[in-house]
């Protein structure tokens, strides 16, 4: 006899507001998906797993398998019903008849561990369901419908979570008559109550971070909160050229050659911004080999660079650029530079740092051929 996971992946995960069905999101360059099926496999107590997708979502899946490997324990694929309750009937009874113990398991739990797992499996095998759950610490009211209010005692409550793991042939009776008396359920460990009565229920050390990622702000926790990124551009003077940096225009008999305006300070800014995002440079997303982009405004391309940071949740703390020319004088033109910045980064004018510097006539920028920046710029989770 064999034991088997069901693994539920079907939800939409409006709440998480990802624009995806959130367990194909990454987390450290991993998905939510991969880590729980991960764990699942690590833990080595599996025969294999039913994993239970919307039909729309197969696409990503295998988008998902090609980009981090396809988990060898997935051994079937059940579609998603309406409900939860409906795929995980759907995924049971995908299971194969000499399975004896399945856990039912959230794809949305991905840092479930290799004990939760080991004591869900053993409680179910003795007694016939073993449910994960964390004790409550916020304390609870019941409302009754004439507006009174009771305190619960939470010493008695607990918040269940998954793996939810049972008996194969009593969860699939349970869900069953679910389906044919149409019961609905908060839970798996509710229809298992229904139809046999007493369910048990463990609390694990671990279980405070058996967390299910709903939320936005439960995605963010579990990244980093912050993220460095680090810019270098240099371009060569020419004549006939103006002298763009930071969006002004300085006074200057030579300017900045480029396939844009050749704002060599806002590359640097850019090129900082996409290395903290993780994707590439400037050169990835505007070519030279574009059209396009010949004699763009640097500070257009800087908007849509910002765009990119806000589309993942992330938002500029601050950003510190340097310019390094041995000519013309810069500094009448810093404070500008800085307004400029700060407006296009959406921070405060001392959170946008702006300065220049020469090499002491040493190199190509003190020889008057050409003008380098460089640039630091830190990344923060969320809105500000």
């Amino acid at each position: 006899m064999s034991t088997w996971a069901v693994v539920v992946a079907a939800g939409r995960g409006e709440r998480a507001g990802l624009g995806e069905n959130k367990v194909f999101y990454c987390l450290g360059g991993v998905s939510v998906l991969s880590r729980a099926l991960r764990a699942l496999r690590e833990s080595a107590l599996f025969d294999g797993c039913v994993l239970v997708l919307a039909a729309h979502d197969r696409a990503a899946y295998e988008a998902l398998c090609a980009r981090e490997g396809r988990c060898p324990l997935v051994r079937e694929i059940a579609e998603g019903g309406e409900t939860r309750q409906a795929s995980v009937l759907n995924g049971l009874r995908a299971l194969p008849e000499d399975c004896e113990i399945v856990a039912i398991h959230d794809a949305a739990r991905p840092f479930v561990t290799a004990d939760i797992l080991s004591r869900s499996i053993e409680l179910a095998r003795q007694t016939g369901s073993g449910v994960a759950c964390a004790p409550v610490v916020d304390t609870i009211k019941e409302v009754e419908a004439d507006g009174r209010v009771k305190t619960l005692d939470r010493e008695r409550l607990r918040a269940a979570q998954t793996p939810q793991t049972f008996r194969r042939a009593e969860i699939v009776r349970a869900a069953e008559e679910a389906e044919q008396n149409g019961w609905s359920a908060t839970d798996d460990a509710d229809l298992y109550e229904r139809c046999w009565g007493r369910v048990t229920l463990f609390t694990a050390p671990e279980s405070p971070g058996n967390i299910k990622l709903t939320t936005r702000e439960d995605f963010m926790r579990e990244e980093s909160a912050f993220r460095v990124g680090m810019g270098f551009d240099a371009h060569r003077l020419v004549e006939e050229r103006k002298l763009v940096l930071c969006g002004v225009n300085v006074p200057c008999e030579r300017g900045l050659d480029g396939h844009s305006d050749a704002d060599v300070a806002v590359h640097a800014l850019m090129d900082a911004i996409l290395g903290a995002l993780g994707l590439g440079d400037i050169g990835r997303h505007f070519p030279d080999s574009d059209n396009a982009y010949r004699g763009i405004s640097s500070m257009l391309l800087l908007a849509r660079v910002m765009r990119m940071v806000e589309e993942r949740g992330w938002r500029v703390a601050n950003a510190d650029v340097t310019i390094v020319a041995q000519r013309p004088k810069l500094a009448p033109y810093i404070e500008e530079m800085r307004r400029n910045i700060a407006e296009a980064l959406g921070v405060a004018v001392d959170c946008a740092n702006i300065k220049a510097t020469t090499t002491e006539r040493m190199g190509y920028e003190g020889r008057g051929e050409g003008i380098s920046a460089q640039a630091v710029v830190l990344l923060a989770k969320g809105s500000v």
